[in-house]
């Protein structure tokens, strides 16, 4: 056995030893109950729609690709009207050099134009993997992202779901070899962003996911559906590898983006939140998935963990994100926020498209909605 693989297996051992709770509830699919605390935290008043729709706010997961000048000023225009900074995620390693050069030259540029509207996560490169100096590439891409403002780094699901060896194994988030890029983000206090698996629809087929917007995108997309790529790893291996990172960083801040792949059910969060302090999730692009969970079950758990959760919405402009005109960018920016607001601050009923049938909004406390809405950005990303 080699020194790597030896190390590696040392590393997945410590963490099933020193989660073995998790890992009994990964085993059985899931299917058991969160602990639950002797008294929930006390409730204060709610908030109005028109008084979150006024308050400062973070969209903690966004992204400017390809945003031509001319289109920035309609777009600041309707964050300023929504009071809205936005946090943009570079995104992509496996793409050539020069195109995720170009993303985070962009990201930087804004954020260096409007610093109290941008703020930014850089990555790093995954085209030259394998290669003797791809590790010292890495580092120093994340150090030019850090000199420009940076204060993040982000990991995509091409780790784990395309990126291999030459062997054709998937290169998973805990291999060992990613150990001195996170070790740098750790020193250098950077939060790791991490988009690591997908949701547990992609491994199913279209008709049984459970919302629109993921047969949406997976009928978009098919060479991301797992469902048809029965080689990529699994569901569960994908979190299990987000976790051991956890398990063996702990002093390194982790935001789960996507409600951390585990969208499908607040309990699973509950479990990790419960076992790692150093975790913390987005909720873009699965706001749908709690609102076909139990209303109850969701509005609990956001009030317990409300120093956890980070609202975002994987939200673009530029051509090369949204491939529509700015004035379609802006609409449906404005269509986001409107229908989040409600969800969140009231108990109306009501019905996107996203989700088959009717539910009701969560009303949540008006201190959990500020820290949801802005003060867990200051919290998980400092310097945001």
């Amino acid at each position: 056995m080699s020194s790597r693989e030896s190390r590696k297996r040392g590393f997945k051992a410590a963490a099933c030893a020193g989660a073995a709770l998790l890992a009994l509830s990964m085993f059985f699919g899931g299917c058991g109950k969160a602990p639950q605390p002797e008294t929930q935290p006390a409730e204060g008043p709610g908030m109005t729609v028109q008084e979150l729709f006024a308050m400062p706010k973070i969209d903690a997961h966004a992204h400017f690709m390809g945003a031509l000048e001319e289109e920035l000023p309609p777009l600041f225009a309707c964050l300023d009207s929504y009071n809205f900074k936005w946090f943009t995620i570079t995104t992509r390693g496996e793409v050539p050099p020069a195109e995720l050069n170009a993303k985070a030259d962009e990201a930087a540029r804004l954020h260096a134009a409007y610093p109290e509207r941008v703020s930014w996560a850089t990555t790093f490169h995954l085209s030259n993997w394998g290669q003797p100096d791809w590790q010292e590439k890495a580092i120093a891409s994340i150090q030019d992202g850090k000199a420009k403002g940076a204060v993040a780094v982000k990991v995509w699901k091409d780790i784990g779901m395309v990126l291999r060896d030459p062997d054709s194994s998937f290169v998973m988030i805990d291999d060992p070899r990613f150990d001195p890029i996170l070790n740098y983000a750790e020193q250098q206090n950077l939060t790791l962003v991490a988009h690591i698996g997908e949701p547990r629809n992609c491994w199913l087929p279209l008709d049984s996911m459970t919302v629109n917007n993921d047969r949406k995108y997976f009928a978009d997309n098919p060479q991301y559906h797992a469902y048809l790529h029965p080689e990529i790893p699994h569901y569960w291996k994908q979190v299990a590898s987000r976790d051991s990172v956890l398990a063996h960083h702990p002093n390194m801040r982790l935001v789960g983006c996507h409600l951390g792949s585990l969208e499908f059910d607040v309990d699973e969060l509950a479990r990790r939140f419960d076992i790692y302090p150093n975790f913390a999730v987005d909720l873009a692009a699965r706001v749908c998935h709690l609102q076909v969970q139990d209303r109850e079950k969701v509005r609990a758990f956001l009030i317990k963990y409300q120093d956890r959760v980070l609202y975002g919405t994987d939200l673009g402009a530029g051509r090369e994100y949204m491939q529509t005109s700015i004035d379609s960018t802006v609409t449906r920016i404005k269509e986001t926020y409107d229908k989040d607001f409600r969800y969140f601050a009231t108990d109306e009923e009501m019905e996107v498209w996203e989700v088959n049938g009717k539910f009701r909004g969560l009303a949540l406390p008006a201190d959990v909605l500020r820290k949801i809405f802005h003060d867990n950005a200051l919290k998980w990303y400092p310097g945001i």
